[in-house]
């Protein structure tokens, strides 16, 4: 069977349906397609379809993405798939790393063109977003070597020692975290997550730049290393979900 346009042109959408409708057979109960955004035309009919056929309207949906170019000494590579001119994502993954990889393909909305930095990507300094991000986990992880056999119970210490602005702008950005997933899972919006947890290294790293933790009064440092340890956490389930690593060392 071929679905038909209203000028008597075929079309290849019925291959498109056939497979949703097999995928609902199967007992998927939601299905999110990730496309590119000149097929919208086409999402929009299998969608009209679906629902014509009497599936349920939630059953399938659309991420839809703009397209990537890479740029790369300022310049933006001219990619032609009929000339042969184009870079294959597991190369990427073999030079950067999957980590860089996957920040860096979800860290713009997807409705936006997304210019793959290689120069950036490539960078190992606190100007690559990835770097910066792992880096304030690893100086966490060191913080606790440091403080070494002392072991703390969050639920038992005392947290009203923990009264400097950037303390208390630490604990809303942790307070804002469930939040952020929620809204980044509905929206299917990964990059909520990447600026999320760009900005909680971004207040880290102001924080221990001006507050030391190891070598303060007892309940203060009890205080600090409990704030870290809830810091250290959300980087790594951020990062867990993400898809990165959250190492302990760099």
């Amino acid at each position: 069977s071929v679905l038909i346009r209203k000028d008597g042109r075929p079309t290849y959408l019925m291959v498109d349906i056939a497979y949703h409708i097999n995928k609902y057979r199967r007992g998927f109960g939601r299905v999110i397609d990730v496309q590119g955004a000149d097929h919208q035309v086409e999402q929009s009919c299998v969608k009209a379809a679906m629902r014509i056929l009497g599936y349920p309207e939630d059953f399938l949906d659309y991420a839809v993405h703009q397209f990537v170019s890479i740029k790369e000494g300022g310049q933006i590579a001219r990619m032609s798939t009929r000339a042969g001119r184009f870079i294959l994502l597991h190369e990427l993954v073999n030079e950067l790393g999957r980590d860089v990889v996957r920040y860096f393909m979800v860290a713009r909305k997807p409705e936006s063109h997304l210019e793959f930095d290689m120069d950036l990507a490539r960078a190992e300094s606190l100007d690559n977003p990835v770097y910066y991000i792992q880096y304030a986990h690893t100086r966490i992880a060191s913080i606790f070597r440091k403080a070494g056999a002392l072991t703390i119970d969050p639920a038992k210490v005392d947290l009203s020692p923990l009264q400097a602005k950037a303390e208390l702008d630490l604990i809303k950005h942790l307070d804002r975290f469930p939040k952020v997933v929620e809204e980044a899972a509905l929206e299917f919006a990964p990059h909520l997550l990447t600026d999320y947890a760009l900005g909680l290294a971004r207040a880290f790293h102001a924080y221990y730049t001006e507050h030391r933790v190891i070598g303060e009064d007892e309940s203060l440092m009890a205080a600090r290393l409990s704030l870290l340890s809830a810091v250290q956490t959300v980087f790594h389930r951020s990062l867990s979900i993400l898809g990165m690593s959250a190492p302990e060392a760099m």
